[in-house]
């Protein structure tokens, strides 16, 4: 009960600072989007950021990720991706419920339901494959969108790399909504599952993307300007 109450004052917290991103303060143009591009006022921070993010990729995560994709198959590394995307269905159904999309929380239940049992715990997608229940994403950064709130301000994360601040907020708020945080005893245990799911996914993830920058000198000058377009126009399409 504690841990609950703990989590409830996070998200009270949070969503006292997403007022400060509101639809009066940002107005919206007739297709949800922001009218102004999204400010960027933390750009020193963002670019030491940045910079620790790809040397962090290069000498860690993108040698230990092609290292696992030569003993991990392509298939099997398919099937993890399925099963991470299985396992993180609570933020999704919380979302889709606070967007007011009953029918997608549905599906998302479902899905959850057939994939842990006939897929094998979620290694393999049945419900799209067999049922014709596609997969979606739905975060709470989302949520803030669907409701008015404007991105904020450009950031980017050490280890989490390009997002905004609203997506920030959101990805704090998504973190309380996994039933771990409540099943688990301790609150080391709680950081250790989190970590452990957090940094398997973007190993396995990046294992799948190994040509990431190939097209792109990491230590151009317009590598920041780049990495940025690429995660608002990707952001955009998918609040869309």
């Amino acid at each position: 009960m504690k841990r609950l109450l703990l989590y409830i004052r996070i998200i009270g917290l949070v969503s006292l600072l997403a007022l400060a991103y509101s639809p009066a303060a940002h107005p919206q143009n007739p297709e949800g989007t922001s009218a102004n591009p999204v400010p960027d006022p933390f750009e020193p921070f963002n670019q030491v950021m940045l910079e620790f993010n790809v040397k962090l990729d290069h000498y860690v995560l993108s040698p230990v990720a092609t290292r696992y994709a030569s003993v991990v198959p392509s298939g099997a590394r398919q099937g993890i991706r399925h099963f991470f995307h299985n396992i993180g269905v609570a933020p999704r159904i919380g979302n889709k419920l606070l967007q007011f999309k009953p029918l997608g929380a549905g599906k998302e239940f479902s899905r959850f339901l057939v994939n842990s049992t006939l897929g094998g715990l979620g290694l393999f997608d049945i419900a799209e494959s067999f049922f014709g229940i596609s997969r979606s994403d739905a975060d709470f950064g989302q949520t803030l969108a669907h409701h008015g709130f404007s991105s904020g301000a450009y950031l980017v994360l050490p280890f989490f790399g390009p997002t905004t601040v609203r997506d920030a907020i959101g990805f704090g708020v998504d973190g309380a909504m996994q039933p771990m945080n409540y099943l688990l005893p301790t609150f080391p245990e709680v950081m250790g599952a989190r970590a452990g799911s957090v940094g398997g996914s973007a190993l396995n993830k990046r294992s799948m993307e190994l040509g990431l920058f190939e097209s792109v000198d990491r230590y151009s000058l317009d590598l920041y300007g780049a990495v940025q377009d690429g995660y608002l126009q990707r952001r955009e399409r998918m609040l869309r």
